[in-house]
């Protein structure tokens, strides 16, 4: 399975925090009222971030400084509802269906949507960008999201179909000079799955029922373009007899890099590169007051806003001095500068998880010009991942002398659910929160995050209990390990200090009296630090005997969590035994295949307790953002799979 990420990831988590979770300045809750803190300039919105976009290509952008330009300059057949990332409404869609077997949707697109440079959006213009995004395809842009639910669980290109070996995957030359039969079928797929009617609908036609369907199409790659303006910027020109020429673009060879001509009610106005990048509203926006808002409440007609600034200012000077000033509406706020930040918030936002909104109150300081909105749950985490079976291949210095004889451990040392279930209980989940996360996180029940079909927050969820850890122990290998002891080293990428330390609980744990009541030192865990690469590639290789690592969602859906965490990436890593494995696969497929939210909530509860019960991994704790902002500003939300900020419903006062 493809490696697929979004590059957000590598910006550090507090910094992808604050940026990603953008959250509801003006939501739930009781407002305080707000003297005397109007804008200089309320048409204008100026956002202080660091990074900038690779390409507005929508069929390519993979990451979220380019996804929130796709997100305000074009649109997609479905929307998110407001705050929810899971319920989903009209967009350029009016409506559609389901078929009974759960394969075929049908979509009614809406009349009267003009692009930006006026011309009129038809259901060619739909399935024509559907088809393009799968047939241009790459290994490192989003499309291995589409092309499963078309082609069929496990196939994660389009080049797949020409040789499934994969061998042809990015290999642009390789794949234009394939077999003209195999490529003309692989587009003839394409274009057989997703069909324009010709009566005002557009038909996706699935290899398999995919229950999170919506939820795909509603990110930024589910984008409509103009299919007669793209081509003539050299995009594909919807003939199967090309379509190989056109595969495998990326960021330096998209013709839609740094052009865009969607929907949206933002357009791009210019972008300097290094510098700043302005979006305008769109003055011909279709959503008027006769068409009605996307959401009760929500806004109609041309946005409120006339100009949005993202202004790239990788100094924290720079961008604190901007906030202190008022010239920018919001800035990035590392987790390691909120002590500057916190004395000028004069408004202190609350996250309420029963309502998804914010209940706000005054600071001790109510006349500060800021507002913070905290709390939000975030939809990255990293995990304690066991290995169950160790690559021995040439040694391996992780595991001491491979033995169980208290100066090692054997390959299969995890493999043993009282070893698992050992460490389970010896991790202090409270003094990780304090200390990695200053307190700003929450213990993570099973493999999903909260909010998620399926999470259940009351669900089996493994405490810190030294007394249950020593029991574990003293089952675990016939007893052999109580009398023996073991050693083995977990290791960290050096700069990584949430990794270091939870490493170092472990090490802790096993070291207190209550776990060695002896005092004989028997149970070591060696901490170690290696550079990041040379980790990453022992862990690939299934060399380390507990690895910590990282997952940040694609697609706010049970599935794109149950997939790694239980049957591919991770499972594969741990080389988790194949008989759990395909007991967890039955119920990772049945979830992806259903369509009722009830029914897949109770598929993914029983997949929770089945990792409780095999404890195949030490779920951790799921950080909560800071969000700060000048207190003009109005109608945030927080959702948290957009990409940065949608900006229509906000204002400035």
């Amino acid at each position: 399975m493809f490696s697929h990420k979004r590059l957000t990831i590598a910006l550090g988590l507090a910094v992808v925090l604050s940026m990603v979770l953008a959250a509801c300045g003006g939501g739930g809750g009781v407002q305080p009222e707000v003297v005397s803190l109007n804008s200089a300039n309320p048409t204008t919105f100026t956002l202080a971030t660091i990074g900038e976009p690779e390409a507005f290509d929508p069929a390519w952008t993979y990451e979220t400084a380019g996804g929130e330009i796709i997100q305000n300059t074009y649109e997609t057949l479905v929307f998110y509802d407001r705050e929810s990332a899971v319920t989903f409404i009209p967009q350029l869609a009016t409506d559609w269906t389901l078929s009974a077997d759960g394969l075929t949707y049908t979509f009614t697109i809406r009349e009267g949507v003009t692009f930006h440079n006026g011309d009129v959006m038809t259901p060619a213009d739909v399935a024509w960008s559907f088809q393009r995004g799968l047939l241009q395809g790459g290994a490192n842009s989003p499309q291995f999201l589409m092309t499963e639910p078309f082609f069929g669980i496990g196939t994660y290109d389009i080049a797949e179909l020409v040789d499934p070996s994969g061998a042809l995957v990015d290999d642009a030359a390789g794949l234009a000079a394939a077999d003209p039969a195999a490529l003309l079928a692989a587009c003839q797929r394409a274009q057989q799955a997703i069909v324009d009617n010709g009566d005002g609908t557009v038909t996706f036609t699935l290899a398999q029922p995919w229950g999170p369907f919506l939820a795909t199409i509603a990110n930024s790659w589910g984008s409509i373009q103009d299919k007669a303006w793209a081509i003539e910027q050299g995009a594909w020109d919807g003939d199967c007899a090309t379509w190989q020429n056109f595969y495998g673009r990326d960021p330096e060879t998209t013709p839609l890099r740094e052009i865009e001509n969607g929907t949206g009610p933002f357009m791009v106005d210019h972008w300097t590169r290094g510098q700043e990048l302005v979006m305008v509203r769109n003055p011909n926006y279709w959503r008027t007051a006769e068409v009605g808002p996307a959401w009760e409440g929500g806004p109609t007609g041309n946005a409120a806003l006339e100009r949005v600034v993202i202004l790239s200012v990788d100094e924290w000077g720079t961008r604190f001095a901007m906030l202190q000033a008022g010239d920018a509406d919001f800035a990035v706020v590392d987790r390691s500068n909120v002590s500057q930040v916190d004395p000028m918030v004069g408004e202190w936002c609350t996250y309420n998880a029963d309502t998804a909104g914010f209940d706000c109150a005054p600071t001790d300081n109510p006349s500060g010009p800021l507002r913070l909105d905290i709390g939000a749950p975030s939809i990255v985490r990293q995990d304690a991942f066991f290995t169950f079976d160790l690559n021995m291949e040439g040694g391996n210095t992780f595991v001491g002398s491979g033995a169980l004889d208290g100066n090692g451990i054997p390959p299969r040392f995890f493999s043993d659910v009282h070893v698992r279930r050992a460490f389970e209980y010896c991790f202090d989940w409270d003094t990780y929160i304090a200390e990695v996360f200053n307190g700003e996180a929450i213990q993570n029940v099973g493999f999903l995050i909260p909010g998620m079909i399926g999470y259940d927050p009351n669900g089996p969820r493994y405490s810190y209990n030294l007394e249950a850890c020593r029991a574990e122990i003293e089952q675990a290998w016939d007893g052999q390990v109580a009398v023996n002891g073991f050693r083995l080293q977990s290791a960290y990428n050096i700069g990584n200090t949430s990794r270091q330390t939870m490493a170092e609980m472990l090490q802790a744990s096993f070291q207190d009296p209550v776990v060695d009541p002896d005092a004989t030192g028997k149970y070591l865990v060696e901490v170690i630090g290696l550079p990041w690469p040379s980790l990453l590639a022992s862990i690939r290789a299934s060399r380390v005997p507990i690895f910590i690592s990282g997952w940040q969602e694609d697609i706010h859906d049970p599935h794109n969590w149950a997939a790694p965490m239980l049957t591919t990436t991770y499972a594969s890593r741990q080389r988790m035994p194949q008989e759990m494995r395909d007991a967890f696969q039955v119920l990772v497929d049945a979830g992806v295949a259903a369509t009722d939210p009830a029914e897949r909530a109770a598929i993914y509860q029983q997949l929770t307790q089945m990792d409780y019960d095999n404890a195949i991994a030490i779920r951790l704790a799921v950080a909560t953002g800071r969000h700060y902002e000048q207190r003009w500003v109005q109608g945030y939300y927080f959702n948290p799979i957009y990409s940065g900020f949608y900006y229509y419903p906000l204002s400035k006062q």
